[in-house]
């Protein structure tokens, strides 16, 4: 009897045994830190700047915040984008939603085919891949070779993210989809000047693999030439002096390979000198009309309002340089006529090409006609403060003699003037007789409108 009851018990707690073993495997197949079946239903960009700050997106750009819905978060180990292993931090995962950065490491154009445009999310037991375009950052334009081409010429247009560019769309609505070539890297394209393109002028606009891109203002824009020999504006000139460029100094021989010359243009050392000497000042002149002519208030502020930025507003001309300028000479521009020559101060800029950025030296050439824009916040008597355009008007209007100009001058550099940096070097002058030629001198706005994605 008594083993009988012994052996009842021991029964049941055998059974009693194997249910908790049962539950416990139950409850621990139930919770496995592993996962289980992941899904991805929807993707939403994060942007705090945006009028829909959770707007449902069916791409994303490098460094974006993204939200990620579906199910099966609950332990996740890795996320991939592009196959790219993206760091995720845990605290913003739910079983349902997650967020995560796209790395600016994440290949794009280089990303492998067989995982270009994906998300995939794994887990100890099930995986998802979701397919999702990924972009690189979005592009930009920054400069355009020549911004004033005639029919039928390549311009290149630099910028970033710039990748299989396959549509511009030129001022006045003119599209061009073929014959664009672009690198690679997204850095630059090429795409030939079409007719039709508006003499008002304006942006132009670039559709990429990376989405779609404005230029500042600035194309074609013929509204604001203010001198270019072949009447838009007054070419104005004076007295016996030999520095001073007359009529019968310009020159309309055409020159330049790939964007050629306009019409008539102006030497900055005129045939009749042969050199420069050296440590010299306003070596040659070269003036518009100014008093009772020049209205630029008439002219530009219909186009350009004079409560504009002065950063938002440039000065452009085209260049052309055949051989190599380096080692001394610059260009002086001249809001007025009021200066002496040599100075680093007041309304004017001094445009030295063969200076880098860093201060190094380097040959400067341009056997392309090639345009140079200097917004006019870069003037001296301009460039420590906020000013607007009407600044410039102002100076103009209240000047005795309201001619605008370019003066070249063979002087020292003292290169602080030149990079703002604290440097003893200076760039002692030596004669020169580079050839370098302007025209199409024009105020531009720098104004980009704004694009977006969505």
């Amino acid at each position: 009897m008594r083993k009988s009851i012994l052996n009842t018990i021991y029964s049941s707690i055998m059974m009693l045994a194997v249910l908790l073993v049962s539950l416990l495997f139950n409850a621990c197949e139930n919770n496995d830190s592993g996962g289980g079946k992941i899904t991805i239903s929807k993707v939403y960009l994060e942007d705090v700047n945006s009028s829909v700050p959770d707007r449902e997106v069916s791409f994303g750009r490098l460094g974006q915040l993204l939200r990620i819905e579906g199910s099966g978060f609950t332990g996740l180990k890795r996320v991939y984008i592009n196959g790219y292993s993206t760091y995720f931090n845990p605290v913003f995962v739910s079983d349902n939603s997650m967020l995560i950065n796209i790395s600016a490491n994440t290949p794009v154009i280089d990303a492998d085919p067989s995982v270009r445009n994906t998300i995939r999310m794994v887990n100890d037991n099930d995986e998802e891949i979701y397919s999702f375009e990924i972009r690189s950052a979005a592009p930009d334009i920054t400069s355009i070779s020549n911004t004033l081409p005639n029919v039928g010429e390549t311009i290149t247009v630099y910028g970033t993210g710039l990748t299989e560019v396959n549509k511009v769309v030129f001022p006045g609505n003119v599209e061009v989809t073929s014959g664009i070539t672009y690198d690679k890297n997204g850095t630059y394209f090429t795409v030939t000047m079409p007719a039709g393109v508006s003499t008002n002028g304006g942006s132009l606009f670039v559709q990429s693999a990376n989405g779609g891109a404005y230029s500042p203002a600035y194309f074609n824009f013929k509204k604001g030439v203010i001198l270019d020999f072949d009447g838009m504006g007054t070419h104005g000139f004076w007295g016996t002096s030999t520095s001073m460029i007359k009529d019968t100094d310009l020159q309309s021989t055409v020159i330049g390979t790939g964007n050629i010359s306009h019409g008539k243009y102006v030497p900055h050392r005129p045939s009749r000198i042969a050199s420069f000497a050296a440590a010299t000042n306003r070596c040659s002149e070269v003036w518009t009309a100014g008093n009772g002519v020049d209205d630029w208030r008439g002219q530009l502020t219909p186009y350009i309002p004079a409560s504009t930025p002065l950063d938002q507003v440039a000065l452009q001309f085209d260049i052309y340089v055949p051989t190599a300028w380096k080692d001394s000479g610059f260009l002086k521009i001249c809001l007025a006529n009021n200066f002496n020559g040599g100075e680093w101060t007041g309304a004017v800029y001094n445009y030295v090409p063969w200076i880098a950025a860093d201060g190094t030296v380097k040959e400067f050439q341009a056997t392309s006609w090639t345009t140079v824009t200097i917004p006019l916040n870069k003037i001296y008597a301009y460039s420590k403060a906020a000013f607007t355009f009407e600044t410039v008007l102002a100076y103009r209007e209240a000047a005795t003699y309201k001619n605008f100009g370019f003066y070249f001058e063979n002087s020292d550099i003292k290169l602080s003037n030149v990079t703002g940096a604290t440097t003893e070097t200076v760039y002692a002058s030596k004669a020169t007789s580079v050839s370098v030629y302007t025209d199409n001198w024009r105020i531009v706005s720098l104004k980009k409108p704004t694009y977006s994605d969505f």
